[in-house]
């Protein structure tokens, strides 16, 4: 489920995208490189600590400059559910290891979203989206 932006608090926090894919693409990714997506469900965890209102509603708009990798993805990927984790700490690296650790669980993308930290990939692959 996509919130309503005005429900969404402005406070800092991390957050996670759930995408669907309807078919797979192959897609430039800023200066990380050109990659192929398979068609499929997806997990991006992404961090806001200036505020989990403002940088979902920039993730959710279609016109907007292509700053950051989930940016590029999102011209061709469908958001389906949106996950709020409010917090004055950096928590999203242990959110992504959680999805890591799901089964079926892929990196399609090394560094994808990961450029400040140790994690191999803030997008994972997880599952073929239903319907498909």
């Amino acid at each position: 489920m996509i919130p309503d932006i005005e429900s969404i608090p402005s406070a800092p926090g991390a957050y996670q995208l759930v995408l669907c894919l309807p078919e797979e693409v192959r897609l430039e990714v800023g200066s990380l490189g050109v990659f192929s997506f398979p068609a499929g469900r997806y997990v991006y965890t992404g961090s806001a600590m200036g505020g989990l209102r403002a940088r979902i509603a920039r993730h959710l708009r279609r016109e907007k400059r292509l700053r950051w990798h989930i940016d590029y993805l999102l011209t061709v990927a469908q958001v389906e559910q949106v996950h709020l984790y409010p917090s004055s700490y950096r928590v999203e690296c242990e959110l992504n290891r959680q999805i890591l650790r799901q089964s079926g669980a892929q990196v399609v993308v090394p560094g994808f979203g990961s450029s400040d930290c140790r994690c191999p990939s803030h997008l994972v692959y997880v599952e073929p989206c239903a319907g498909l």
